[in-house]
Formats: structure tokens, C-alpha cells, sequence
């Protein structure tokens, strides 16, 4: 099993806010446009840096979209950022009509996804976002799994021309990957390889992925963790590849079964290598008000239910 070190505890929409700069200093046409929440979602960065590239547009993220739709059809390459709550599903008609309709060059910056958004409950806890977004035609769908990668992934999303939607989570989780790792949107990152059963995990649950593959192994179990840090396009040769190899499939994420990763795997499965495949992530529900890593327990997501489900694949192979 290779090793990962824990370098630091960090959010990821902390990385989204350096890449955001980042990529503001590479580039001249890298505009932001906010909706009342800069300093939270991490744009106050180029907010400070490039106050005349940034607009704050209030509380009107629908409107947010349509301006960032408009300043791309003039050259800019804006992002939009806000909860992603609000970034995805208030804006969803602005979304389908004037960026993936329309194949507008707007980045869309979700932060505080997932459960781990923690005691603001379940009104602010998207769960359904990523199938929302992966479903428009044109829309790449981009979940990082920590720090480093959200900054990967925020300069990448800012060179590539077509809309893009990123995930960002809220609370500090373990920084593992380092600026010398590889990102290249649309293709899987092999995280360890193994021969038994293959866990493709994204986001927060690349690092439970790990931990479970190594408790796995000192049971005799070798399991092989891949990351698929985008959703769509999905990098369908690695996951078949992987696949083919160890004969069973576990897929886990902070979203709803419908519509994310698993499904998006599910699909490729059935059309091309029918395999015994299970589940981590959070079945048909909303969420609730806690503390994030007690929410992550309570649904599953994490290493111990990845380890069980894991052992459940496998025998069925």
C-alpha cells in the first residue's frame, strides 16, 4: 500500500480561493463575481487583489449568472461563487440556458457542499448538486479531494474553455497530495494499485478511501484507490481498466446515490463491463443540523463502511 502523510489540515474552498488568484494573475480576463459572501467562500483573495476585476452583485445569484454569462460572451472568463446550494439549484434555469445551452466560458464555484456544511442543516447541505450539474450537456463537473487539488483544479477549470462546476467543502480535512501530484480535468488520478477490488472515491472521500484500502490490506484485502476528481467528463478507460482487473466496484462520495459518481460509474458498467458494484454515499435523504464529522459517521461516509462494503463486493464476485 503506498503511504500518504497527512501535510496539513485545510479546506478546500481555501484552495479554490489561491487557485482563484492564482489564476487571476495568470490571466487579465479572469473576472469574479460574488453573491454576499466573499470572505466564505474564499473570493475576498482576488476580491483584494483585483478589486475592479470583482463585482458583488448582493443576494441575486440568478441574476449573478446572467451577468457572468454576458461578460463571457464579451472575452472575460468569469466565476461565480457561492454556497452551492444557491450556485447550482437557485440558478439552475440561468445555469441551462445561458452558460450550458448557450456553451458559455462560466466557471461556477460551489462551496460548502455536502454534509460536512455541518450545522447549518439541511436547507444549506446540498446533497443533489453534482447530479444537477452533470446533467447539462457542455458542463464538466469537477469534486477535489483536498486543498492542493481545489487549487489545482481552480487554474485548470480557468484555462479550459467551456463551463465548468467545482465543489468546495467548508470544513479543514487532511491535505495528502502535494503541486508536484498531476491534475488534468477529465483524467483519474491512481491514488494505490491493487488486485481485489477497485474503490473509486471523490472529494472528502478520497482520504476515507485510503484509510479503509489500508486497514483492507493488513486483512490480506489489496484494493486499488483510484480518484475521480471529475465526474464528467468521467475518464471511463481508467475506470474500465480498474475494473477488469479486480472484477468488483465501490464507489463512494458526500452526495445522494442519484445522479453522482456511482451512478455516473453504474452507467458505464452496464453498457460496457457489467460488474458487482456497492455504494458509499447518502440514499434518497436530506441531511441534518450537527457537527460535520459526526454527520459523516452517522450516513457512512467514512473508512469503516467503505471497509465493510468492500468485503460485501468482493463476495459477490
Amino acid at each position: 500500500m503506498k503511504e500518504y502523510k497527512i501535510l496539513a489540515e485545510k479546506d478546500t474552498r481555501s484552495g479554490f480561493g489561491e487557485g482563484l488568484l492564482e489564476a487571476g494573475k495568470e490571466n487579465p480576463n479572469v473576472v469574479a463575481l460574488c453573491a454576499d459572501l466573499s470572505p466564505s467562500v474564499r473570493m475576498d483573495l482576488f476580491q483584494k487583489e483585483f478589486p475592479e476585476r470583482f463585482i458583488e452583485v448582493g443576494i441575486a445569484e440568478s441574476n449573478m449568472v446572467s451577468i457572468a454569462s454576458g461578460m463571457a460572451l464579451s472575452g472575460k472568463i468569469p466565476f461565480v461563487g457561492s454556497f452551492a446550494a444557491f450556485s447550482t439549484g437557485r440558478t439552475y434555469d440561468q445555469i441551462r440556458q445561458s452558460v450550458a445551452y448557450s456553451d458559455t466560458n462560466v466557471k461556477i464555484a460551489g462551496s460548502h457542499a455536502g454534509i460536512t456544511l455541518g450545522e447549518d442543516g439541511a436547507t444549506h447541505q446540498i446533497l443533489e448538486d453534482i447530479g444537477l450539474m452533470r446533467m447539462m450537456p457542455n458542463m464538466v463537473v469537477i469534486n477535489p479531494c483536498d486543498f492542493t487539488q481545489a487549487k489545482q483544479a481552480t487554474i485548470a477549470s480557468a484555462r479550459y474553455n467551456g463551463p465548468v462546476y467545482i465543489r468546495y467543502g467548508r470544513p479543514k480535512v487532511p491535505v495528502f497530495l502535494t503541486e508536484d501530484t498531476p491534475f488534468e480535468i477529465g483524467k483519474a488520478l491512481m491514488l494505490n494499485e491493487g488486485k481485489d477490488v477497485s474503490i473509486f472515491a471523490t472529494g472528502h472521500l478520497v482520504w476515507q478511501a485510503i484509510l479503509a484500502a489500508q486497514e483492507l490490506e493488513k486483512e490480506g484485502i489489496s484494493a486499488e484507490i483510484i480518484n475521480i476528481h471529475t465526474i464528467k467528463p468521467l475518464d471511463n478507460e481508467a475506470i474500465l481498466t480498474s475494473v477488469k482487473k479486480t472484477g468488483c466496484v465501490v464507489a463512494c462520495e458526500e452526495h445522494l446515490y442519484n445522479g453522482g459518481l456511482g451512478d455516473s460509474i453504474a452507467q458505464l458498467l452496464a453498457r460496457n463491463y457489467p460488474s458487482p458494484m456497492e455504494y458509499v454515499g447518502i440514499d434518497d435523504q436530506f441531511g441534518e443540523s450537527g457537527k460535520p464529522m459526526q454527520l459523516m459517521d452517522k450516513y457512512g461516509l467514512n473508512a469503516k463502511n467503505i471497509i465493510e462494503k468492500a468485503k460485501k463486493v468482493i463476495s459477490r464476485k
